[in-house]
């Protein structure tokens, strides 16, 4: 039993020992779990770690692709700088020039018209004459300072210039020294641009021309936009802070803080919308220009490409042109106060527009001279001079004058007489044959039409006109009007009007009839009397005259002179359509495509500029000169280009053409258009023709005299009958243009082939000498027999007449 017990004791000892075991074992399995475990935790993250690390990597890999697109950018942006700037920094237009107004010894000239032709560029009445530009007028004397310009012959330097003016004539011209000057040219004036990429113009300024001539205007302009401009590099940081926590606070974008560099930054390259992009685009390109160019280049970049004002469609850049624009002078012709106001108006252009609101401009250019004073550019004495004058603008665009038709013919003749590719050049310089003074007189002369329309029982504004004046001897369009309103731009009547001339054609007939001088002379009788015209397909044609009567047979030079119809067709069906069509292409005018009667009498279509250049050729003696608008063309480096020639040739042999030209004097002398005697000294010899149209739809008339040929046509666009007549509609406009001009008298000394002999009173054959007539041009190599006696007889008056024919 104890054996038992012990036995018992052995094995429940053993079994502790063995829990005791288990224990230790199962606690050091566990032991070497959880030491498992946290070997496992080191090697394995959590979500949250890795999520740490991803958005690590994420950062440092958006970091790196963000500056690759920056360079990408920066490099991108850094491209356009440069080839902006080292290549053609602006798109400049071909500039058109007006014909320079030219003074000599004899020339025909009143005081008037020279203070007129100085005022027209602008020049200012000044006691000192120290500055160009200026002129003083002194009794019969005018003193002016003339301004330098470049000409395709050379460069004219400016000069003081005294002029004397006695009876309507320049009698002395000489420098202030006494020394007498043959010719003294006075600057053109611009009229017109062309071939401009953008609506855009400028007039460049060179960055040394500036500070010599113009030093004012940098202090200011940098005094006013840009203070710092010397010293930093494009932008500054601070002036971008204070301007972003502004933006900030305020909820927008209200201020820029840009520097010179930042706004030529964003006038060359960028856009004008406000957004931090387009902001932070703006700062690496200042940044970039500032590395690569001076700052001279820089700001004279921005003088020439600020935007200071719009003219129409045309924008104004740079000071150059606004200068001229808004004061009509160079810029170193500007005073202080008128430099202020155009660096005030940097700030907003139209906003403080000195024609539209010039009292926001006043009050702003008056800051700029408070900003000027503050900086020491000048003394609160003299800025208060400043700020107390008007502001001085021009009324109108100072820059150029306006006259659309002329500069729509230049366009086209370019194309015509000029290579295309040398014409897309820039900077061309483009020297025309417009006259001033002539185009202002024909310009003018349109205020006829109020009175033409009152006479005609016309609603006011319903007529129309265009109009040409050339020059007889050169050819030289000097003045053009393709409608009403001279400066407005659009339908040009003088070029694409095609209207019919009437008896305007009449003067081709007679031509081609003289031409023929065994047949025809002044005095051949023509016949007046009914006429029936047989035409296939239709009913025979029946002309009439214009007054409705017949005058039986018609000397062929009064038959010219009062404009009968019925001789005129019976002549041109005598000689031939053909030939008459003939004549027609000969003299520049177009030739009829179907020949027909009708076109005797002007059923034909012509343009102004047609029938001006069928005149010159009447009145240059027989040649034919094409019109022209351009006298020359230059490059910007002042190097001709070449053009296509020019046809010069005979039209017409000169003996016929006298005869002609003698008859169209008589038009103004006894005919139709005796009233242009009121309007022009009768001694100038002036010969012309008027064109009426059916139902009085076209009225024109076209003259010349010695130097100075040209066409009017009146009527309606929408070819409305208005009961015009030549004489009455078109003539007055004509007359008030040419009275305005000096008028040279015809030479009319007979060509070696034509001699005169005396006629009847009624003009139907030669009679001798003692007998009362008058004396008429004849060519001398088929003059017609003389008659005996003044009754055209072929027996003597005066008896036997032998001896007194001997003593003869």
């Amino acid at each position: 039993m104890a054996s038992s017990k012990g036995s018992k004791a052995r094995s429940r000892a053993g079994s502790k020992r063995h829990s005791r075991s288990t224990g230790r074992t199962g606690a050091s399995r566990g032991s070497a779990r959880r030491s498992g475990a946290r070997r496992s935790g080191r090697r394995q993250p959590s979500f949250r770690g890795k999520l740490r690390g991803w958005l690590i990597r994420l950062v440092l890999a958006g970091a790196l692709i963000g500056t690759l697109l920056l360079a990408a950018w920066a490099w991108y942006l850094n491209e356009k700088v440069t080839e902006r700037f080292e290549g053609a920094l602006f798109t400049m237009p071909a500039t058109v020039y007006a014909a320079p107004d030219e003074i000599y010894v004899g020339q025909s000239m009143t005081i008037d018209d020279l203070t007129a032709a100085l005022k027209r560029l602008n020049y200012v009445a000044a006691d000192s004459l120290d500055e160009t530009g200026t002129y003083h007028r002194r009794g019969n004397q005018v003193s002016f300072h003339r301004r330098a310009f470049d000409f395709p012959d050379g460069e004219q330097p400016s000069r003081r210039v005294d002029v004397r003016i006695v009876g309507g004539q320049v009698i002395e011209l000489d420098d202030p020294d006494g020394e007498s000057l043959g010719i003294v040219r006075l600057e053109p004036r611009s009229i017109g641009t062309l071939y401009p990429n953008r609506a855009e113009d400028r007039v460049l300024l060179a960055i040394e021309d500036v500070k010599e001539e113009a030093p004012l205007l940098l202090d200011t302009l940098l005094a006013v936009e840009d203070r710092a401009f010397d010293e930093h590099h494009g932008v500054v940081p601070t002036a971008i802070l204070r301007a972003f926590l502004t933006n900030l606070i305020s909820g927008g974008r209200v201020q820029g803080g840009s520097t010179i560099t930042q706004q030529l930054a964003k006038n060359l390259f960028l856009t004008h919308d406000r957004t931090y992009r387009r902001k932070f685009a703006e700062m690496i390109m200042s940044l970039e220009m500032e590395w690569h160019y001076p700052k001279d280049k820089i700001l004279e970049a921005y003088l020439n490409e600020v935007y200071l004002g719009q003219d129409g469609g045309r924008a104004i850049h740079g000071f150059g042109l606004a200068s001229s624009f808004y004061f009509g002078r160079p810029i170193d012709e500007l005073e202080p106060e008128q430099i202020a106001l155009l660096v005030g108006m940097v700030k907003g252009a139209n906003y403080y527009n000195p024609r539209r609101h010039p009292e926001r401009a006043l009050a702003r250019r008056n800051v700029v001279i408070d900003v000027m004073i503050d900086l020491g550019v000048t003394d609160p004495t003299t800025g208060a001079e400043w700020q107390g004058r008007p502001l001085g603008v021009l009324d109108a665009a100072g820059s150029r004058a306006r006259h659309p038709a002329f500069v729509d013919l230049v366009r086209r003749q370019l194309t015509e007489q000029y290579d295309a590719d040398d014409l897309k050049t820039r900077g061309l310089k483009i020297f025309t044959t417009l006259r001033p003074r002539v185009q202002e007189a024909l310009e003018e002369s349109t205020g006829r039409l109020d009175d033409v329309e009152a006479d005609r029982g016309l609603e006011q504004g319903v007529l129309q006109t265009a109009g040409v004046i050339a020059s007889v001897s050169t050819g030289e369009i000097e003045a053009m009007i393709g409608g009403r309103e001279t400066q407005h731009e659009g339908y040009d009547r003088a070029l694409d009007a095609r209207r019919q001339v009437g008896s305007l054609i009449k003067p081709a007939v007679y031509l081609t009839a003289l031409s023929r001088p065994a047949e025809y002379n002044l005095i051949t009788q023509l016949t007046d009397e009914p006429i029936s015209v047989a035409q296939a397909g239709s009913e025979d044609w029946k002309p009439k005259n214009y007054s409705g009567e017949f005058h039986g047979p018609t000397p062929l030079i009064e038959a010219l002179a009062h404009s009968r119809n019925i001789p005129t067709v019976q002549l041109g069906l005598d000689v031939g359509l053909e030939s008459v069509a003939d004549t027609i292409e000969r003299l520049g005018g177009s030739r009829p495509s179907t020949l027909y009667p009708s076109m005797l009498l002007g059923a034909m279509g012509m343009t102004p500029l047609e029938v001006a250049q069928m005149y010159q050729t009447l009145s240059a003696d027989g040649f034919m000169t094409p019109l022209r608008a351009i006298r020359s063309v230059v490059d910007r480096d002042g190097e001709p280009l070449s053009r296509y020639s020019l046809d010069v040739r005979r039209a017409a042999e000169r003996e016929p053409l006298y005869l002609l030209q003698y008859g169209l004097q008589t038009v103004v002398a006894e005919g139709t258009s005796t009233r242009l005697n009121q309007m022009i000294s009768p001694s100038v010899g002036v010969g012309g023709k008027t064109g009426t149209t059916s139902d009085g739809r076209d009225a024109w008339f076209a003259g010349f005299t010695g130097n100075r040929v040209g066409a009017i046509w009146v009527g309606r666009d929408d070819d409305g009958s208005a009961n015009l007549t030549g004489s009455s509609s078109a003539l007055p406009l004509w007359g008030e243009a040419f009275a305005r001009l000096d008028n040279q008298p015809r030479d009319m000394a007979p060509p070696r082939g034509v001699r005169f002999a005396k006629v009847d009173s009624e003009r139907r054959f030669v009679v001798p000498e003692r007998c009362t007539g008058e004396s008429l041009p004849f060519i001398a190599s088929h003059l017609p027999e003389r008659a005996g006696n003044c009754e055209g007889g072929s027996g003597d008056d005066e008896g036997s007449g032998g001896i007194w024919n001997w003593f003869r």
